[in-house]
């Protein structure tokens, strides 16, 4: 190599080491911080427990380990007591039997607890790639806490691979600022993921439908995040903003689906501060200018998080109450994995404009015999995200809005999103502990949220409304709805002067089996500001199978042809489910909607008595001339 800054190669040579002598720099009792992730120097750790006089009674900072190394292993306890910020997998058995320490922090703050000597570091062990002709290296895959580690350890030992990929950003480190340099060359570690299932694939569909065109996304890794990301695909102009990131955003990336044009922060940038994968990944990302890599306090802080409109932060968790607080590092009183960057994010998505923090759990775990959606957490289980600061949760089954809704509304979008199995246990401990009415019922279905009759429409005037099943999450949409009606609608509709609907009143039009009782709303908006600006119901008379329907639409959105399509859609749903035909009854001064009836494109049959015309008429007919006016 040809070095630019000719002293360079002096302070290269210089810097040069045998392990041996490196790792005489460890004394009993040393403060050790070892890169961690897919960038653990495999070497230099493999290495260390040839030198137990040396190497006693030390303490290890790792992040998160993922292999089983030597100071993972039970066998070593003499020499190293690990103490991990994120439970890995290679943690977690000694973490259970106390044989290791965890630190619960936010994954932004561990670099401040080596600058300010909270933890104090005296060896630190890392892994870069060869200097480049200026004498730089790149921390490579993992650049989290590793500069604050090397600017306050008292001596840094580096492995240098030339497997490792050159990533930019901020991952640069002067060889200046390394003790010792040991040349080794190996395969970097990889990760290899499981597929997602079923169950991931759903959850990643419902948290693909939150994410708009242009939107910033936090990526994640593991089965949930894999599955989301692969169902962004058919987005443009995605951008990313994440602490760490897997093979899955290789994909959504190679497919053109991420542009970064629309960031406001790191604008055309994929940035993050670590990620773990395959070597496809590391390809990936060599000497890309399309990625950057920065320390986790940049990276994670909620205020550069928020920096980017549309902020969509996709994080995990192992519970959630009733009431909206989440459980992400515990079994109860057993920690299991950790904070990571999930406050963070969540934090700094809710502060983003148009931002959407987002908790994306499968409802059971434990192979369906546990829910996990609960009335409480376990006992002892640790609260990552508050119940104030949570937004979205999804799980296989749809997603829960709640913020800013009341302790009723929250728990009752929980259970409709937890497995149909535990929903009337969640809702008898809800009533328990006096969170929803006592009389509060569920649809008695075994289906999800019907989300297969969704439809969209677009009035006279241009405008686009939005239509789907009612469900018992709308009973307060509907009483707004029934509010903003005009005294005229009300009497047409429920055949005289009705003044309030109150909670008993709007139950039973809420809650529907989608069998025997079917209704469906149109609304503009989105949540959570969506209202409801048109209900259209049947009720199903089994023995002569015929349904009475009955439909309303807001005044500011009536003579649009709303009222037809809503028709024309209950006649739809009613035919699929072998209903054989309709009724109604109409006040006779409600020409409107007569003539309504009379157009439907079937035989109708009309009957007037004491000023209300009972209406009926069969899918199997054909329409005939009724002249009514």
């Amino acid at each position: 190599m040809e070095w630019k800054i000719p002293h360079f190669e002096a302070e290269y040579a210089r810097r040069l080491s045998t392990v041996e002598d490196a790792l005489a720099h460890i004394t009993p009792g040393s403060k050790i911080y070892i890169c961690s992730g897919v960038s653990e120097p495999q070497y230099l750790v493999s290495r260390l427990t040839e030198f137990p006089l040396n190497i006693a009674d030390t303490e290890v900072f790792q992040l998160v380990s993922l292999n089983k190394s030597s100071h993972t292993d039970i066998k070593n306890q003499a020499m190293f007591r690990l103490n991990t910020f994120f439970i890995g997998k290679a943690a977690r058995g000694l973490i259970a039997t106390g044989d290791a320490d965890y630190t619960p922090v936010f994954i932004s703050e561990i670099p401040s607890l080596f600058e300010n000597r909270r933890i104090p570091i005296d060896v630190a062990l890392v892994q870069i790639t060869p200097p480049d002709a200026y004498g730089n290296c790149s921390l490579g895959v993992n650049v989290e806490s590793s500069h604050s580690a090397i600017r306050n350890a008292k001596y840094v030992i580096a492995q240098v691979n030339s497997h490792m990929p050159r990533t930019l950003g901020s991952s640069f480190v002067s060889i200046t600022e390394i003790d010792a340099l040991i040349l080794h060359d190996e395969p970097i570690l990889e990760l290899m993921e499981d597929a997602p299932d079923s169950v991931a694939e759903k959850i990643g569909f419902y948290v693909s439908r939150l994410i708009p065109n242009g939107a910033t996304i936090q990526a994640g890794i593991g089965k949930i995040p894999n599955a989301v990301l692969h169902h962004l695909k058919d987005k443009h102009d995605l951008g990313v903003h994440t602490e760490m990131f897997s093979d899955g955003l290789v994909e959504l990336y190679k497919a053109g689906a991420i542009t970064g044009k629309r960031k406001n922060y790191h604008r055309g940038k994929i940035v993050a501060s670590f990620c773990m994968g395959t070597k496809k990944l590391y390809d990936t990302i060599d000497n890309n200018p399309n990625f950057e890599f920065y320390p986790t306090d940049y990276i994670s802080d909620p205020r550069n998080i928020s920096k980017n409109d549309n902020m969509c932060a996709i994080n995990s968790a192992l519970q959630v109450d009733l009431t909206g607080q989440v459980c992400a590092d515990s079994l109860g009183t057993i920690f299991y994995s950790g904070f990571g960057g999930q406050a963070d994010f969540i934090r700094g998505a809710a502060m983003s404009k148009g931002g959407r923090p987002i908790i994306a759990i499968p409802s059971t775990a434990r192979g369906g015999t546990i829910s996990r959606i609960v009335p409480t957490l376990t006992p002892g289980a640790g609260v990552v995200t508050t119940r104030g600061d949570v937004h979205y949760v999804v799980t296989e089954y749809g997603f829960a809005y709640l913020h800013g809704k009341n302790i009723r509304d929250r728990t009752l979008a929980l259970i409709n999103v937890a497995h149909p199995d535990f929903r009337e246990e969640l809702l008898v401990k809800a009533k328990e502990l006096k969170y929803v009415y006592q009389d509060q019922i569920l649809p008695k279905t075994d289906q999800e949220t019907p989300h297969a009759y969704e439809w969209d429409y677009k009035t006279k005037r241009g405008e686009e409304i939005k239509f789907r099943p009612i469900t018992h999450l709308d009973e307060e949409k509907l009483r707004r709805f029934f509010y903003g009606l005009r005294k005229e609608d009300i009497y047409y509709r429920f055949m005289g002067y009705v003044r309030t609907m109150d909670h008993k009143a709007a139950l039973p039009l809420v809650v529907m089996d989608y069998d025997e009782k079917y209704a469906m709303v149109g609304y503009v908006g989105e949540q959570p500001m969506d209202e409801i600006v048109a209900v259209g119901r049947w009720f199903l008379d089994r023995p002569s199978n015929r349904a009475e329907v009955a439909f309303t639409v807001s005044p500011e959105y009536q003579e649009l042809g709303i009222g037809s399509f809503v028709l024309d859609k209950l006649i739809e749903i009613a035919k699929q489910k072998g209903i054989r035909g309709f009724t109604a009854e109409v006040l006779a001064e409600n020409k409107k909607m007569m003539k309504l009836f009379l157009n439907c494109g079937f035989n109708v049959k009309t009957a007037l008595e004491y000023g209300v015309y009972s209406v009926e008429f069969d899918f199997d007919t054909v329409s005939q001339f009724n002249p009514y006016y």
